[in-house]
């Protein structure tokens, strides 16, 4: 507790470098230092504020850089001239690397500009190039003294695409510059080569089995799977002594017989659902996901209830050669065919390696007074949609994968054959999805 007196009597300065060896002298001066710093950020902040009511040039200026610097903006990619056939372990953009390799076959099959062969006519050439070069008037230098920059800008952008970082203000009006929708037709040729079953030309409908491990408590979980996965069914392990405990890969090879098309095994840790691991039949890959973040249909706030329409599928921000076989994987599990009459949507999200899973459906509806326009990418009110809004309604259950490992076959518990496990990076800012 400071005192009256010595509050009254000791009034420190600022700008004093000086150490008092008094204690209360002490938190006085650092309280005054810290009041005038504050009062002279203020000062700065507001100064700032004036010149940009009077320009409001430096206000759009200030928020093109104002980019927030997130985990995603330093994302590391591998070297983009890495063979993409080596594994899956590469962190590759595939959209890049193709469209280079577009852009270096479109250079080099440009034509080229016709040359005379006489040789009479090339030293002519030369000698009116040489004539004329030595006749240049001073308003033809003076033009070309203007036009420098412009015509280094069309050097400098010659047979490349101009690539703009897009604002926060753009970010915020437009979703569609935070999500990155999946092209799986950019899949390697080497990746389709070494998982057939799943790259194949024509998909087979999905039919789903749907089962735990054993001494599992999770059996609500795994029937509102059945809900989730169209054309699935719930089959118990029964772990009974007398019972016979069959196996993951008994369970599958029963399975790939009555023609289902993929096995998902429901995990548990403490009466908790931890995991979720998925058979591609009839020969494999086999994927080991994690799960958090678990949350039942019935737990969301203003839920609606599922029909047995089958949901259109959205795969968001898969680019790694590694991403684009997972989006594959979960594209089997759902019919290429849906039905648009039941509005019902899953969306797939991968963020930073979180695949964060999503059922919803959607209504259209007139827009309300009270709500703004649609704005598209460009900031302006997108044409079309003036009076039309879209309301969605989340249906459950939600939760997030995070892939572990990729087996090559379906695998025993121990001696597992892996094409990719997770772990092996420690670079933080280097995600393989």
């Amino acid at each position: 507790m400071v005192s009256r007196k010595a509050s009254a009597g000791f009034q420190p300065e600022v700008a004093s470098d000086q150490k008092p060896a008094n204690k209360i002298r002490r938190q006085l001066l650092h309280v005054q230092r810290k009041k005038a710093k504050d009062s002279a950020h203020r000062a700065k902040r507001y100064g700032f504020k004036k010149e940009e009511a009077k320009n409001p040039r430096l206000k759009e200026d200030r928020l093109k850089r104002n980019i927030p610097l997130t985990i995603d903006r330093k994302r590391v990619w591998d070297d983009a001239d890495s063979d993409v056939e080596d594994g899956l372990g590469l962190s590759v953009d595939v959209e890049r690397i193709k469209r280079q390799k577009q852009e270096e076959e479109d250079e080099l099959n440009r034509p080229l500009k016709q040359s005379e062969n006489s040789g009479s006519d090339e030293e002519e050439d030369e000698d009116d190039d040489d004539a004329d070069s030595m006749l240049a008037s001073s308003d033809d230098e003076e033009e070309e003294g203007d036009d420098d920059n412009d015509d280094d800008d069309q050097k400098a952008d010659r047979g490349r695409r101009k690539f703009s970082l897009p604002t926060a203000t753009e970010r915020a009006t437009s979703p569609s510059m935070s999500t990155k929708s999946t092209n799986l037709n950019l899949a390697p040729e080497a990746l389709a080569a070494k998982f057939p079953s799943l790259f194949e030309a024509e998909p087979r409908a999905p039919k789903i089995l749907i089962t735990t491990g054993l001494h599992s408590t999770l059996h609500h979980e795994a029937q509102a799977l059945t809900d989730f996965f169209p054309n699935s069914v719930y089959i118990r392990r029964t772990a009974h002594r007398h019972a016979h405990k069959f196996s993951i890969r008994e369970i599958s090879k029963f399975a790939s017989n009555r023609e289902y098309t993929a096995v998902v095994i429901l995990n548990e840790d403490q009466k908790r659902v931890s995991g979720m691991d998925i058979v591609h039949l009839p020969t494999g890959p086999m994927f080991h996901f994690s799960i958090s973040n678990w949350v039942d249909g019935k737990r969301i706030p203003g839920h609606g209830r599922s029909t047995g329409h089958w949901p259109e599928l959205i795969l968001n921000n898969f680019r790694t050669p590694l991403g684009l076989l997972t989006a594959r994987l979960f594209q089997t599990l759902f019919p290429p065919q849906p039905d648009l009459e039941g509005r019902q949507v899953v969306t797939v999200h991968n963020q930073r390696d979180y695949l964060f899973v999503r059922r919803h459906r959607y209504i259209f509806r007139e827009k309300r007074e009270t709500e703004k326009a649609v704005v598209g990418a460009d900031g302006k009110e997108m044409k079309g949609a003036e009076g039309i809004r879209v309301s969605t309604q989340e249906l459950g259950p939600r939760f997030t994968l995070k892939l572990r490992r990729v087996d090559k076959g379906i695998q025993r518990a121990s001696g597992q054959e892996w094409k990719w496990k997770a772990g092996l990076e420690k670079v933080r800012t280097k995600f393989q999805l």
